[in-house]
C-alpha cells in the first residue's frame, strides 16, 4: 500500500527487499523525487547512510538501508537524467550516496542553492517551510543516533518531514529563478555539485587538525602521536574521535608536553575520566615523541606562493569594491555571486577581454556570461 504524503503523519518504512523493489518501480515513473539522507556520523567511527527519505508528489517513504542491505535498484531512478532529484544542501549527501552504495545523481537541484541564487537571507529548510508555508519543522531529532533500531514515530515524523514538501517548495523556487533569469546558474551548479565525491585524506593525522599550523617540529610530533592514540581508541570504541578525546584538548597537550599524572589535570578540557583511562599512555606518547631525533621530527608542509605584486593587490581591492555594488544590484550575497578565491584569481590573469576569462580555473560558465564584460571592463580602469 502507498501511503500519501500530506494525508496521513505516518510514514511506510521499508525493511523488506520485495516491497523496496515496488516503491523503486513506482518512483522510475515519476519525473520529479524529493530525497534527504540520515547519517550517524555524531555517534560512530565510521559513519554510514542509515535512512533515505523519498518523497513524491503524493507519497513518501523511508528507505532503511540497515534492513534492505542492496539499494543498487535505486541507480535508476535517481541517476535518470530525465528525472529531477530535488535536494536541500545535498553536498555532503551526493558524497554519501555514492561512497556507500555506489549511486550517482544526474539531474539535481538543490533547493538550499536555489535559495541563494534568489537573494533569500535565511536558506535553511526549516526557515524556508516557515517562511513560504508556515511549515514549523522539529529539529529534535537532527543531532540523533539514526543507527538505532527500533526508529521512534517521533523520528520517522521529523525524517519523512524533510522530504514532504521538498517538491512544492520545488516549484516555487524554481519558477522565481526562471523569472529572474537565473535558472541556468543552477543548473551549473548542480552539475558540477553531482560530480562530488567522498576523498580518502591522506598523510599524517596533524594535517587536519585546526591549530596545528601554529606548532613548532617537536609539539607537532607530540600532536600526531596523541592524534594517532585516539584514532586507535576510536576504532576500537566505535566512537568519532572528538568524543574520546576533543582535538582542542589534544592540541594543548601537545604545546604543554604532560610528563605526569598531575601535568594531565592542569590540561583544558582534560576530564578525570579521561585521565583515568587513557592517562598513561598519553604520557608515554608524548615521552616516544620527545625522544625522536630532530632531524625525523614532522613539519607542516608549506606551499610556497609568492607575494601579490603591489597592482594585483590594487587589481583584487577594486575587484572587490566592484563585487560590492554588482550584487547589492542583483540582490545577493558577495560571495555567491564572485567567491574571494576567484576574485584573487582573476586580478592575478588580468584578463584584458571577456575570452580570456577561459584561463580562470574554476571560473563558471554564468559567471563569464553575467559579468565577463564588466570584469574586464573595471580591470581595464585599475
Amino acid at each position: 500500500m502507498i501511503i500519501p504524503a500530506h494525508e496521513t503523519d505516518a510514514c511506510e518504512i521499508v525493511t523488506d527487499s520485495e516491497r523496496f523493489s515496488e516503491i523503486v518501480n513506482f518512483i522510475t515513473a515519476e519525473k520529479e523525487i524529493a530525497l534527504d539522507l540520515e547519517m550517524d556520523s555524531l555517534h560512530h567511527y565510521r559513519e554510514k547512510v542509515c535512512l533515505l527519505q523519498i518523497s513524491t508528489r503524493t507519497s513518501s517513504w523511508l528507505i532503511d538501508p540497515l534492513a534492505v542491505m542492496d539499494l543498487s535498484l535505486l541507480a535508476g531512478p535517481l541517476g535518470d537524467p530525465g528525472s529531477i532529484i530535488v535536494m536541500h544542501g545535498a553536498d555532503y549527501d551526493v558524497r554519501s550516496l555514492h561512497r556507500d552504495f555506489g549511486i550517482e545523481i544526474n539531474n539535481l537541484f538543490d533547493t538550499m542553492l536555489a535559495s541563494k541564487f534568489l537573494g533569500i537571507p535565511e536558506y535553511g529548510l526549516a526557515a524556508l517551510l516557515k517562511s513560504r508555508f508556515g511549515i514549523e519543522l522539529n529539529k529534535k531529532y537532527q543531532k540523533a543516533d539514526w543507527s538505532k533500531r527500533p526508529l521512534s514515530p517521533e523520528m520517522c515524523a521529523y525524517a519523512t518531514a524533510d522530504t514532504a514538501d521538498l517538491l512544492a517548495l520545488y516549484d516555487q523556487l524554481r519558477a522565481e529563478l526562471i523569472a529572474k533569469g537565473r535558472i541556468s546558474w543552477l543548473q551549473e551548479e548542480c552539475a558540477l555539485l553531482c560530480q562530488a565525491r567522498v576523498t580518502e585524506k591522506e598523510g599524517p593525522l596533524f594535517l587536519s587538525c585546526k591549530g596545528a599550523g601554529k606548532l613548532r617540529p617537536r609539539s607537532l610530533a607530540v600532536l600526531e602521536g596523541l592524534l594517532q592514540m585516539r584514532e586507535q581508541y576510536s576504532k576500537e570504541m566505535d566512537r568519532p574521535p572528538f568524543k574520546v578525546i576533543s582535538g582542542e584538548t589534544l592540541l594543548e597537550a601537545a604545546e604543554k608536553r604532560p610528563r605526569s599524572m598531575h601535568d594531565l589535570t592542569l590540561i583544558k578540557g582534560m576530564t578525570p575520566g579521561q585521565i583515568h583511562k587513557y592517562g598513561e599512555i598519553i604520557i608515554s606518547v608524548v615521552s616516544a615523541a620527545l625522544s625522536i631525533p630532530e632531524e625525523e621530527l614532522p613539519r607542516i608542509p608549506r606551499r610556497r606562493r609568492e607575494e601579490p605584486t603591489e597592482g594585483t593587490k590594487h587589481r583584487i581591492q577594486r575587484l572587490k569594491s566592484w563585487r560590492d555594488q554588482f550584487s547589492s544590484r542583483l540582490g545577493l550575497e558577495p560571495g555567491v555571486l564572485a567567491p574571494n578565491w576567484l576574485l584573487e584569481s582573476v586580478a592575478d590573469v588580468n584578463p584584458t577581454e571577456p575570452e580570456e576569462l577561459s584561463r580562470i580555473t574554476g571560473m563558471r560558465e554564468w559567471q563569464k556570461n553575467l559579468y565577463g564584460h564588466e570584469l574586464t571592463a573595471e580591470l581595464a580602469q585599475a
